[in-house]
């Protein structure tokens, strides 16, 4: 499985792999981009099936990818790794087609939980 790890902080992304591996999925195929412009430009060449994604980047939020991939036809699980995960944002997510909000700080049960559905 290919998974595209998104963040604009170097050692988040850092964090977001390790905590992947210590959740038990091992062995994916990771790849990542420092804001949503890149992403956008990775997953139309990598073409991942799981996007983690922060909320908050510069040039292209977490949110503005979101809703350029769905308006693109773009078909792949799109989760966000984010501190923002107030309601309001947790209904914007999902309503953009989010298909979870992990909240930081997340421990390796929580992406477990979370990813499980997802990854295989």
């Amino acid at each position: 499985m290919k998974i595209l790890v998104v963040d604009d902080s170097t050692a988040m992304r850092m964090i977001v792999k390790k905590t992947l591996r210590l959740a038990g999925f091992e062995g994916h195929e990771i790849t990542e981009a420092d804001d949503g412009a890149k992403a956008l430009a990775a997953i139309k060449s990598c073409k991942p099936d799981l996007v983690l994604c922060d909320w908050n980047m510069p040039n292209m939020t977490g949110l503005q990818l979101l809703e350029a991939l769905v308006s693109g036809g773009v078909k792949l699980t799109f989760g966000f790794v984010t501190t923002e995960a107030t309601p309001d944002m947790i209904e914007k997510a999902m309503g953009a087609g989010a298909k979870f909000l992990i909240s930081k700080p997340f421990t390796p049960e929580t992406f477990k939980t979370q990813l499980s559905k997802h990854i295989h």
